[in-house]
């Protein structure tokens, strides 16, 4: 079972660490093309996508959110964004955070794919996160920002975590744990 997208799942990393590098913008475009391939509730795709290449913005949420402190460094960031009034199930559905957490997912597999390193930092749902991504983007009301991305070259010192755990899986119910016979 070992191909170029099970490589690359298995490779992906939270990549903190970063050197200085310039990121095109149709490099940046690319990952939010493969944001967009995700799978939506209903097809309604209620995802919107801000690229930050002006790295005067980029230091300003740096400084402003607690867990991307890696963003100055990295130069480059997507925010991963939610149109309420857009989504499955109404305003009131939440149907928006799983579609933009698949769209996020793809950003980062595309980036490890081609060289870069990224890392999910979450905005939504904490006030004091939400409040300096929406003043400093300009966000109406309808769009709720969930996650900011840092991008950019990987220092090499991440590395990928072996995550799989037996004991985690059941087969057919919760309390079997032992693989089924063929």
């Amino acid at each position: 079972m070992d191909n170029e997208t099970t490589k690359t799942i298995f490779s992906r990393k939270s990549v903190r660490n970063y050197v200085e590098t310039t990121i095109s913008p149709e490099t940046l475009e690319f990952l939010v093309r493969a944001g967009m391939a995700a799978p939506s509730a209903i097809d309604r795709r209620p995802w919107e996508f801000i690229i930050i290449n002006d790295k005067k913005i980029v230091k300003k949420l740096n400084d402003a959110l607690p867990s991307a402190k890696m963003a100055e460094k990295a130069g480059y960031a997507i925010v991963v964004a939610g149109n309420i009034e857009k989504q499955a199930g109404g305003k009131d559905s939440t149907f928006w955070i799983m579609d933009c957490s698949a769209a996020i997912e793809n950003i980062l597999l595309a980036a490890e794919s081609i060289g870069l390193g990224a890392v999910w930092t979450a905005v939504y749902p904490a006030a004091e996160r939400l409040k300096p991504v929406i003043e400093t983007l300009g966000l109406p009301s309808n769009i709720v920002p969930l996650a900011f991305i840092p991008v950019g070259k990987p220092a090499g010192s991440d590395k990928p975590k072996e995550k799989f755990d037996k004991e985690k899986i059941h087969w057919n119910s919760w309390s079997n744990k032992a693989k089924p016979a063929k």
